[in-house]
C-alpha cells in the first residue's frame, strides 16, 4: 500500500456481490444451449452440414473466452458461473469427443482418455473446495486451445488426416499431464489441509 493511501475503514460494507443475471452468465447458458444444436448439425449428412456444425463449436468455443474475460473484467463472477463455465466446457468438449468417435471418426480410447481426466479433475475441485481453490494452469489453458483446435479439425471435412492427429496427440499429452499435475495439486492441498486441523 503506498504511503498515505487510506486503509480500508472498519465497519464500512462489502463491494456489492455481482447478480447472477449477468451477461458473462448468459454467454455461459448460451454455450450449453448450443452443444445440442452442435451435435444434431454434425451428425447430419452433407458438406453443408459439417460446415454449420464446425461454425457451431466455433461460436460456442469462442463464447467461453468471450464470458470469462467479461467476468473478470467487469466484476461479474458469481458462484453460479464458477460451476457451470466448466460445466458447459465439458459439455461441448466432451459431445464432440463421443459424437466423433460413435461416428468412427476417432479412436474410442482417446476419447475415454481425455474424458475420464476432464471429469475426474472436476470431481477433485470439489472434493477439496474447502481446503482451497486449485487455479487453472497455463497448461491447462493450453489444453483447452490444443482440444479445441483438435475437435475442429476433426470436424472440418477434406482432407486434413495429418493435422488432426498431430493436433489430437499433442491435446492429448498435455490433457494427461496437466491432469496429474491437478491431482499432484489436489494432494498437497488436501495433506496441507490434514497438517493444520
Amino acid at each position: 500500500m503506498t504511503a498515505g493511501a487510506p486503509g480500508p475503514v472498519a465497519g464500512s460494507p462489502d463491494p456489492p456481490r455481482a447478480s447472477v443475471y449477468n451477461i458473462a452468465n448468459a454467454l455461459t447458458l448460451v454455450r450449453i444451449a448450443l452443444v445440442p444444436l452442435f451435435v444434431w448439425a454434425l451428425f447430419l449428412d452433407g458438406t453443408g452440414w459439417r460446415l454449420a456444425s464446425f461454425a457451431v463449436f466455433a461460436a460456442a468455443s469462442i463464447t467461453d473466452k468471450i464470458d470469462g474475460d467479461l467476468a473478470r473484467a467487469r466484476g461479474l463472477v458469481t458462484d453460479f458461473g464458477k460451476i457451470a463455465d466448466p460445466i458447459a466446457d465439458k459439455a461441448l468438449t466432451g459431445a464432440a469427443l463421443v459424437s466423433l468417435s460413435v461416428m468412427g471418426e476417432l479412436w474410442w480410447w482417446v476419447t475415454v482418455a481425455i474424458m475420464v481426466r476432464e471429469i475426474g479433475v472436476t470431481v477433485l475441485r470439489f472434493v477439496v473446495i474447502r481446503r482451497g481453490v486449485i487455479p487453472a494452469s497455463k497448461g491447462g489453458k493450453l489444453k483447452t486451445t490444443l482440444q479445441v483446435f483438435a475437435i475442429g479439425f476433426y470436424i472440418l471435412p477434406g482432407p486434413l488426416d495429418p493435422l488432426r492427429w498431430a493436433t489430437m496427440g499433442a491435446a492429448l499429452v498435455v490433457t494427461v499431464v496437466t491432469g496429474v499435475d491437478y491431482v499432484v495439486q489436489a494432494w498437497r492441498l488436501r495433506r496441507s489441509g490434514d497438517a493444520a486441523s
